[in-house]
Formats: structure tokens, C-alpha cells, sequence
């Protein structure tokens, strides 16, 4: 498959041309956007369901859990769709092997080292950080379906489900509020899920192993 070209866009609000490199297509932008939708309206009506004061606040406490539930059947939807996507496929090959550059970025982010720290497409964290969310969505969904359904397990599974997922739906919450703010601290990683390209400079500080294959084919 032919490598796109860099082309040139504008710059960062100073007027000046920078050359970008390609990086998302656009069905990936819509599913990274689909999908945190629904995880976000998944823990908008969980607080409403389990915070008192939210819960006074919104009250509707039927139509809480009808959206909780439905956003959290729907959550898998825009992955599976996206699955059409060759681009998408590729990244999803590459979220899911490491190397031995991988454990190198580890070793230098738990050191706090800005340098050391080669990386693909994706970094290490990126990479476990993907493979977190989607194991936890799967238990969320299975533990979910368990407390609906109460016909299909007896009650000691139910509560072992109920507990699990309310304890899990904590850590989800700050592992994306951590991947939020990691987001927000990189502006131009923001810019290429929203436009689907980046600075090269940026890539080849922060993604060289990814530049250097993209230049090799």
C-alpha cells in the first residue's frame, strides 16, 4: 500500500507552514470519537446512579439506567464497526505487539526521562493503556449483562458481578481521567486524532521508530 506524502498545513496560530505527517484516517476519528462518547455517558449515568447528590439532582432514576445500560451494550458497536477500516486493522496490529524499544520507553517514563524513550506508532503506554480499556470493557459488558439479566445466573454470581463492576467502573474512571489528561498535556497528539495528521517534528521527537519506517517504505 502506497505511503500518503507529507504535505504542508498551516501552523500552530503563527501563520508559518509546518510539513505534517498523515496519521489517522478519518473512520479513526470516528470511532475514537464514538467511543469515548458512550464511555463518557456510561459515567455521567453511573454518578447519577451512585452519587446521592447527583441522583437528587437529575432524579429520572428509570431513564438513567436504561441509557447506563444501553451506552454500555453500545460501547463495543463503534470498534466492530470501525473493523472495516484497513487502517484501523493495522493500528489494532500494531496497539498489540511489543518489542524490546517498548520496555526501553517503559523503563525511561517510570524514570521520568524525556529522553530514552523510542516508540512506534505507539508508545509503550499507549499500548497498555489500549489493551487495559479493552479488557475492562469486556468485563464491564459481562458483569453488566449479569445484573439486567438477573434470570441468567444464580444471585451469588450476580453479587460477585455487582461487585466487580462497580469496583472496576472506579478504576475506569481514573485511568480515563488519567488518559484525559495525558491528552490535554500534548496538544499535537490532540491535533492528529482531530485533523488525522501531526507535526513531523513532533512525530520524530515523540514517535521516531514510526517516522523511520514510514521514510524505509
Amino acid at each position: 500500500m502506497p505511503r500518503p506524502a507529507e504535505h504542508t498545513e498551516s501552523g500552530t496560530g503563527n501563520g508559518t507552514g509546518t510539513a505534517r505527517i498523515p496519521r489517522f484516517t478519518p473512520a479513526e476519528h470516528w470511532v475514537h470519537r464514538a467511543t469515548a462518547t458512550l464511555l463518557t455517558v456510561c459515567v455521567l449515568t453511573a454518578g447519577c446512579l451512585y452519587l446521592p447528590f447527583l441522583a437528587e439532582l437529575v432524579g429520572r432514576r428509570a431513564l438513567m439506567v436504561t441509557v447506563h445500560e444501553w451506552s454500555g451494550i453500545l460501547l463495543p458497536v463503534p470498534l466492530l464497526l470501525g473493523l472495516a477500516s484497513r487502517a484501523l486493522r493495522a493500528d489494532l496490529t500494531r496497539l498489540n505487539r511489543y518489542g524490546p524499544h517498548d520496555r526501553r520507553w517503559l523503563h525511561s517514563a517510570l524514570r521520568r526521562r524525556r529522553t530514552g524513550r523510542p516508540a512506534g506508532k505507539f508508545n509503550a503506554g499507549q499500548k497498555l493503556y489500549a489493551a487495559w480499556i479493552a479488557g475492562a470493557v469486556l468485563v464491564m459488558l459481562g458483569t453488566g449483562l449479569l445484573m439486567w439479566f438477573t434470570h441468567l445466573a444464580p444471585l451469588a454470581w450476580r453479587t460477585g458481578a455487582t461487585f466487580v463492576h462497580d469496583w472496576l467502573a472506579l478504576a475506569v474512571i481514573v485511568v480515563v481521567a488519567g488518559h484525559v489528561w495525558r491528552a490535554f498535556g500534548d496538544p499535537e497528539a490532540r491535533r492528529g486524532m482531530r485533523t488525522g495528521s501531526v507535526d513531523a517534528q513532533w512525530a520524530r521527537r515523540e514517535h521516531p521508530l514510526w517516522v523511520h519506517d514510514r521514510n524505509r517504505h
